[in-house]
């Protein structure tokens, strides 16, 4: 978006002028659903287009491509995770079992959206960088707290999780997240309901934990 000519006519005629905050709000939310539908190869001009407005107007409200990938990213993924999910894994009053049947029936109640799941995936084909910052927030705020609180269950010492006990807790994770991509992106047929999805999947998680955190003599 660099270089490119400001100008003062804000929309087209007969479009009612909003506020600033709001028509970045509308600008963000039709964003969303652009790189949705056509990913991310289109260009502003394209997305201008689909607005109803020039570009030097959307110009204004993101100086460049980046950052309104930026604004979609915090609105998509940052801002839609709730602030109680973390005290749904460390609440030891309940086993860990339960624990991680409740937030991920929560969790995937919010993920398992069309417009999430093709951002997402879209991301990850053309090197946009959305997917590779939420897969870093999933670690630090789910899967390291989740073997933390599987160290305390079992009884061990504190300590980081390592990268292979990650590895374990992802194959958990990225086995429900596969169900939502079967269901809402291929649209196949899932014969499964998704909570017994996410007990399957929690059980075998559990079944080998003690195996993957205790060490073998």
């Amino acid at each position: 978006m660099n270089g490119a000519k400001m100008d003062d006519s804000s929309d087209k005629p007969g479009r009612r002028r909003l506020p600033s905050g709001e028509r970045r709000a509308e600008f963000i939310a039709k964003a969303i659903e652009f790189f949705a539908e056509e990913g991310f190869e289109s260009s502003t001009r394209g997305l201008a287009k689909k607005l109803g407005v020039t570009q030097p107007l959307l110009y204004r409200y993101f100086p460049s491509k980046d950052d309104l990938i930026g604004e979609v990213y915090e609105a998509v993924y940052v801002n839609r995770w709730r602030p109680e999910w973390p005290d749904l894994l460390t609440d030891r009053s309940r086993p860990l079992r339960d624990r991680l049947n409740t937030f991920y029936n929560v969790y995937t109640d919010v993920i398992f959206n069309r417009e999430w799941m093709r951002i997402y995936l879209f991301s990850g084909l053309k090197g946009v960088d959305i997917n590779r910052r939420y897969m870093k927030l999933v670690r630090q705020r789910i899967l390291e707290p989740i073997l933390a609180e599987a160290r305390a269950e079992l009884g061990l010492p504190p300590a980081p999780a390592t990268d292979a006990e990650v590895e374990f807790a992802w194959v958990m994770h990225g086995g429900i997240f596969y169900y939502g991509v079967r269901d809402l992106i291929y649209e196949s047929s899932v014969s499964t309901d998704k909570a017994t999805v996410i007990a399957d999947a929690v059980a075998a998680f559990m079944a080998g934990l003690s195996i993957k955190l205790t060490p073998q003599g």
